[in-house]
């Protein structure tokens, strides 16, 4: 993968990461125009590095009540709500490691990054979003989060496997339909997709170390990742600014056109 490629898909899937658009849509699309590969190793760890720094920063204050939280709960406390909230966190994750295990034990990770599957899944989850977010009220916020509410966000995020369902858009379409205000889906979304993030990354890692990297490779997996952090930082602020104006609608028009982009190409 030559270096303009390998920038141009960590800027792209930095962007795309925590939007409710669907990073692995655009990596079929860019695959297609580039005719390079879309899921190469050290794309994959630059991404996941990057991304999930840029969101960490972001929530650092969320991150650091969830580590105080994980204090909290080794010493025995669950009632703390720093503790209730890692504990909430670390549940609501089960669901996605048991799936994500599944899949790759069963192969059908591959099977399931079809141009086809990607471009319904784009339109029909993109049309949910729009429907969950005009049909509900706005009448919670973060700090009501609940085990009931876990449970339900946490399902459906293992459903976000499907490439082109969006992880951050069925977990934000979900809070929604929890009647959690724009500001806090957003938010809730984000802060699960840490250790999703870092469960992948770590995987990944692991599959580096192992199949060994150049000096080389090195270099290209710290500038894509620094690209990836960048891109990432500036998508999540400017995305927080405009859902007080145009809430979700953009980001569904967008999925809805890249749905019947991606079928237009498949068939």
């Amino acid at each position: 993968m030559t270096l303009l490629t390998l920038s141009l898909l960590a800027i792209v899937q930095g962007i795309t990461e925590f939007l409710p658009i669907s990073s692995s849509a655009h990596l079929i699309l860019l695959h297609e125009w580039t005719g390079q590969t879309a899921d190469a190793l050290a794309l994959d760890v630059a991404v996941h590095i990057g991304s999930v720094l840029a969101v960490i920063l972001y929530l650092r204050a969320e991150v650091g009540r969830v580590l105080r939280g994980l204090g909290q709960l080794a010493g025995g406390d669950r009632t703390a709500p720093d503790a209730r909230l890692a504990l909430q966190l670390v549940l609501v994750t089960i669901p996605t490691l048991i799936m994500g295990a599944v899949l790759a034990a069963t192969g059908l990770v591959d099977r399931l990054r079809d141009p086809v599957i990607i471009g319904v899944t784009m339109i029909v989850f993109g049309l949910w979003l729009w429907w969950a977010h005009r049909s509900q009220p706005e009448d919670r916020k973060m700090d009501d989060w609940n085990m009931r509410d876990v449970v339900r966000m946490g399902l459906w995020q293992a459903v976000a496997l499907i490439p082109g369902v969006s992880r951050s858009g069925i977990t934000m379409t979900t809070a929604r339909l929890l009647r959690f205000e724009r500001h806090a889906a957003a938010r809730l979304s984000m802060l699960m997709s840490i250790p999703v993030t870092l469960a992948t990354g770590g995987y990944l890692g692991l599959k580096v170390v192992t199949e060994g990297m150049s000096a080389a490779q090195w270099g290209q997996v710290g500038l894509a990742a620094a690209l990836a952090f960048v891109s990432a930082w500036v998508a999540l602020v400017l995305m927080m600014r405009f859902l007080d104006r145009v809430s979700f609608t953009p980001y569904v028009i967008y999925r809805v056109v890249l749905g019947v982009v991606l079928l237009a190409i498949a068939l």
